[in-house]
């Protein structure tokens, strides 16, 4: 079974920077896009950036220039650098993942627990 971690959430002032980790484990064959979603209290998760499997990216404009999707060093890890954080960029981040398995060779969506980033004003 496929596990997707997330770490590196927690409390920062506005204008700072905090980086958030995502780790996949399990026997994993093959990952496409992987992404980075948010979703603040009341709202619906909306997504953030994606890291395609071409290693091509793409942000959704209230994040551009600010936030960086990579993958890690290690394989089948994402980060998400946050930049000059706003008090609207207050949410859980969830981590999702496209993952073929060895004993699937057919790529599902695995999600991550979520972690939560607080900005404060």
């Amino acid at each position: 079974q496929v596990q997707l971690v997330e770490s590196g959430g927690g409390l920062v002032q506005a204008g700072g920077s905090l980086t958030i980790s995502c780790a996949a484990s399990g026997s994993i064959w093959s990952v496409n896009d992987m992404a980075w979603y948010r979703q603040a209290p009341g709202q619906q998760r909306e997504l953030v950036a994606v890291m395609h499997g071409d290693a091509s990216t793409m942000y959704v404009d209230f994040v551009l220039g600010r936030f960086t999707i990579s993958r890690g060093y290690a394989q089948n890890t994402v980060d998400l650098q946050m930049n000059s954080l706003k008090p609207e960029d207050t949410a859980v981040y969830y981590c999702w993942m496209e993952v073929a398995t060895y004993s699937d060779y057919r790529h599902y969506d695995y999600w991550g627990q979520g972690t939560q980033v607080t900005v404060s004003s």
